[in-house]
C-alpha cells in the first residue's frame, strides 16, 4: 500500500507557499511601482500583461513536460523562474524600466504556469494516496504565503522601503524555502509507466467514446466554472489595492491591508474547504462560494463606503478561494489521463489571467476601475448556475478502494495538515 510520508506532504506545501509569497510581495507593491514607472493604469494593464503571457505559454507546455519528465523537474525549473521573475521586476523598479519590469513579469508567469500542472498533478497524487480532499489544502499554503507576502509588503509600503530592494530580497527568501524543501518531492510523479503509456495515448484522444477532450461536455463546464472564479481570484490580485486608492480613496498602506484581508479570507476558505467538501459535496460548496464572491463584488462596485467596501472584500476572498483547487480536483477524476485534463482546465483558467490584467485596465482607464469589476461579477454570477458540473462529493475512501480498477488504498493515514477538521493524526 502507498503512503504519503510527512516530508513528502510539507515539501509540497512549501512549494504550494512560495509561488504565493511572491505575487503578493508583487502585488501590494504595484501602487509604489506605479509611481515609479509613471504609468496610467492602461499602461498597467499592459505591463500586467507579460504575467498574463508567461503564464499562458508556462502552462501550455507544462502538461507535455510532466509526461515526458515527472513533476520534480517542472516544479524545481519553475520554482527558480518565480524567484528570477522577482528579482527582474525590483531591478526594472530599480531603473524605472517599463520593459524590464514586463520582463519580469513574464518570467514570474512563465515559472508560475510551467510549475501550477505539476503541482496540482502532485498534489491530485497525494490526495488520490490519502483517499480525501486535500488539494484546498495544498492550495491553502498558497494563500498562507499570499498573507505573508502581502503583510510584509504592507509594512515595507507604510514604512517606505525602496520597492526595488524589498523585491529583490523576497526574491532571495523565495530561492532559501526552494533550496530548503525541494530535495522531499519525488521524482517520477506525472510521467507515464511504459506499461501505461498506450492507455494514456488512447485516453489523450478523450473522454468516452474516443472524444476529444475538448468535445467532453462536463470537462468543458468544469472549464467555464474554473474560468470565472480564476478571474475573481485574478482580479483581486492584479487589481484590488489600486481598485482601493483609486476607486475608495484608501492610501497606499490602507489599499494593501484589504488586500491582506482578502488573502486572509482566501487562507482560510481553502483550509476549512476540504472539511465542508468532504460534508456536503463539491457542487453544493462551489455554488456557495460563488455567492459569497458576487456578494462581495456587489458591495466593493455598488457601495460607496471604503469601510463596506473593506469588509466586504473578505466575503469576495472566501468565495473566490476554492473554486480554482476544486475544479482541478474536478478534472482530474473526471476521466481518463488526468494530467491532460489538469492541463486543459488550468489552460482554461488561464485564460482568465491572459484576458483579465489588459482587459480590466482598458475597462478602468475609461469607465474606472470600480466599473470594470462588473465584467468579473457577472461570470461570477453564471457560475452559481454552472456548479452542477464540478460533481457531487469524492467517494469515500472505502468505496474508493473496492473501486474496479482503483489502486490499493489504506483506510486512515496521518495527517500533519491543519485543517478545519476531525482528523486522525
Amino acid at each position: 500500500m502507498a503512503t504519503v510520508s510527512r516530508r513528502r506532504r510539507l515539501s509540497l506545501s512549501l512549494m504550494f507557499l512560495i509561488p504565493g509569497l511572491s505575487l503578493s510581495s508583487w502585488v501590494t507593491r504595484t501602487p509604489d511601482v506605479r509611481d515609479e514607472l509613471g504609468a496610467s493604469t492602461a499602461e498597467m494593464g499592459l505591463i500586467l500583461f507579460g504575467l498574463s503571457v508567461g503564464s499562458t505559454i508556462g502552462i501550455a507546455s507544462s502538461g507535455a513536460l510532466v509526461a515526458r519528465m515527472g513533476t520534480r523537474p517542472v516544479i524545481g525549473g519553475g520554482t527558480v523562474l518565480i524567484a528570477l521573475g522577482v528579482a527582474g521586476v525590483g531591478t526594472g523598479a530599480l531603473a524605472s524600466s517599463a520593459a524590464l519590469v514586463t520582463t519580469g513579469l513574464f518570467v514570474f508567469g512563465l515559472g508560475g504556469g510551467s510549475g501550477e500542472v505539476a503541482l496540482n498533478v502532485e498534489g491530485a497524487e497525494v490526495e488520490r494516496l490519502l483517499g480525501r480532499s486535500v488539494m484546498t489544502a495544498l492550495h491553502g499554503f498558497f494563500s498562507l504565503g499570499t498573507v505573508l507576502g502581502a503583510s510584509l509588503g504592507m509594512l515595507a509600503t507604510a514604512a517606505g522601503f525602496p520597492v526595488q530592494w524589498h523585491l529583490i530580497i523576497m526574491s532571495g527568501v523565495a530561492l532559501a524555502v526552494f533550496l530548503a524543501s525541494f530535495g522531499d518531492i519525488p521524482g517520477g510523479v506525472g510521467k507515464p509507466t511504459a506499461a501505461a503509456e498506450a492507455d494514456a495515448a488512447e485516453a489523450s484522444e478523450g473522454a468516452a467514446g474516443g472524444r476529444p477532450l475538448w468535445q467532453d461536455t462536463r470537462l468543458l463546464l468544469i472549464g467555464a466554472v474554473v474560468l470565472a472564479m480564476a478571474l475573481a481570484e485574478g482580479a483581486a490580485t492584479d487589481w484590488l489595492p489600486l481598485l482601493m486608492v483609486d476607486g475608495h480613496d484608501l492610501d497606499a498602506a490602507l489599499g494593501s491591508l484589504v488586500y491582506v484581508g482578502f488573502a486572509t479570507a482566501m487562507t482560510v476558505g481553502r483550509f476549512c474547504g476540504g472539511f465542508f467538501i468532504d460534508r456536503f459535496g463539491r457542487y453544493l460548496v462551489i455554488r456557495t462560494s460563488a455567492i459569497s464572491a458576487a456578494l462581495g463584488l456587489v458591495v466593493v462596485i455598488f457601495v460607496d463606503h471604503p469601510v463596506a467596501a473593506g469588509a466586504a472584500v473578505l466575503f469576495w476572498g472566501l468565495g473566490a478561494s476554492l473554486g480554482f483547487p476544486v475544479a482541478i480536483s474536478a478534472a482530474g477524476d473526471s476521466g481518463p489521463n488526468p494530467t491532460a485534463r489538469v492541463s486543459m482546465v488550468a489552460m482554461i483558467a488561464y485564460a482568465a489571467f491572459l484576458v483579465g490584467p489588459p482587459g480590466l485596465g482598458f475597462l478602468g482607464d475609461h469607465y474606472g476601475l470600480r466599473s470594470a469589476m462588473i465584467a468579473v461579477l457577472a461570470l461570477v454570477a453564471t457560475a452559481i448556475f454552472l456548479a452542477p458540473a464540478v460533481g457531487e462529493r469524492r467517494p469515500a475512501v472505502a468505496d474508493v478502494k473496492n473501486a474496479p480498477g482503483a489502486a490499493p488504498r489504506r483506510e486512515k493515514e496521518p495527517v500533519d495538515d491543519a485543517a478545519c477538521a476531525d482528523r486522525d493524526r
